[in-house]
């Protein structure tokens, strides 16, 4: 068989069917991260990132992977204090050549910290999930991020959204400067507890699933040292192999859904863009520690 190589890194059994219901190979994959590259690097370069792998496809049992393991050779990884105290190793890739190892190694889904690892203890952005309940559809998951959008504002805090490759969205808040986790999990909480208040016909921010029922759970809970999001432009190990897209607030009412945006399709909507959708991400300047007030409980 003919030996395929991507940024130097020999994929093995390109032909394995990882998505059976799409007929979607281990080089259909690797293929999609090399043509977004460019876009998807950025999102986890020098990040502690968790990756999902699904080494025999989606159809079988996939597991998280936070610790280099046996066997990558191109991919960093950094040493962290954990909760317990204990230093231990991290995945952190820095380049296309550790990306396409991974994705060798079964790595399908990519989430990596709002941290870099260079200054692991300070957020640089918070992240806002939007869980909509069993039977509400997406127009009203689009509403309730327009709200989120405005209520942030409200505290003088620009926000960006991307869809999930599932039933949410993501609203997303950079910081770019000092922000300690305990500030920013304050912030998070706070300001979820006080939408669930002002909506809470609409809004939970409980993970109990016995109150979520016709409602959207804003999850904040992934704004604490250590949790993780899903990567902009990561696939999710889901059926039609699904898109993580990151989108202008004006291209949210023309959106459809997750389906959107897929492995097929994606690289056609980055083929047509002229500036990123999160233009002003990298570089906007904000804090929390005005707005924090406000939300505090």
């Amino acid at each position: 068989m003919k030996e395929h190589r991507i940024d130097g890194i020999v994929i093995t059994h390109p032909e394995r069917v990882v998505y059976p219901d799409d007929d979607i190979t281990k080089q259909d994959i690797a293929d999609y991260y090399a043509a977004v590259m460019d876009w998807f690097l950025a999102g986890v370069s020098q990040r502690p990132t968790s990756v999902l792998r699904y080494p025999e496809g989606i159809g079988e049992k996939g597991f998280f992977q936070k610790h280099p393991i046996r066997g990558l050779q191109h991919t960093e990884h950094v040493r962290l204090r954990e909760e317990s105290g204990e230093l231990d190793d991290y995945i952190c890739p820095r380049s296309a050549a550790s990306i396409i190892e991974l994705v060798q190694f079964g790595a399908i889904e990519f989430h990596p910290w709002a941290a870099r690892a260079d200054s692991l203890d300070e957020a640089d952005y918070l992240v806002f999930d939007l869980d909509p309940a069993p039977g509400l559809g997406w127009s009203e998951v689009v509403e309730a991020a327009r709200l989120v959008k405005s209520r942030l504002a409200e505290l003088a805090l620009q926000s960006f959204v991307r869809t999930t490759g599932g039933k949410g969205l993501h609203v997303v808040v950079p910081l770019h400067s000092s922000c300690g986790w305990d500030v920013a999990k304050r912030f998070a909480q706070g300001f979820a507890h006080r939408l669930e208040e002002a909506q809470p016909h609409a809004f939970v921010a409980h993970a109990s699933r016995s109150e979520r029922e016709g409602k959207i759970f804003i999850d904040y809970l992934r704004n604490s040292r250590g949790a993780t999001s899903v990567a902009s432009y990561s696939l999710r190990a889901r059926t039609g192999a699904t898109v993580a897209m990151p989108l202008r607030w004006t291209e949210l009412g023309k959106c459809q859904g997750a389906q959107d945006f897929t492995i097929r399709t994606a690289r056609r909507r980055l083929a047509g863009l002229r500036s990123s959708p999160w233009e002003g991400f990298d570089t906007l300047r904000q804090s929390l520690h005005e707005a924090l007030p406000a939300v505090d409980t």
